[in-house]
């Protein structure tokens, strides 16, 4: 996350978190790298149909202008882990 953003991209996270919440009932969590600040990760963790989950939350990022607040040369990914 460019570091000039990431007040605006914190405040809109939490409102698509908190969306997220009500809709399916799922807490979200935002972690930052240690030793690198700009570089974030959401965690969703027991999403019971993670296919609408994500098609939510994507449309939700999209109504904020958090893709624009992503560091030069960055991208947004999902990744899905699961337990084994």
């Amino acid at each position: 996350m460019a570091a000039s953003h990431a007040a605006d991209a914190r405040t809109a996270l939490a409102g698509v978190m908190g969306a997220l919440e009500k809709e399916f009932a799922v807490s979200g969590r935002l972690l930052c790298a240690q030793n690198d600040a700009a570089l974030w990760m959401e965690v969703y963790e027991n999403v019971g149909d993670p296919m609408r989950f994500e098609a939510a939350l994507n449309r939700l990022l999209g109504e904020t202008r958090f893709a624009a607040w992503v560091a030069p040369g960055s991208a947004r990914r999902t990744e899905r882990f699961v337990a084994k």
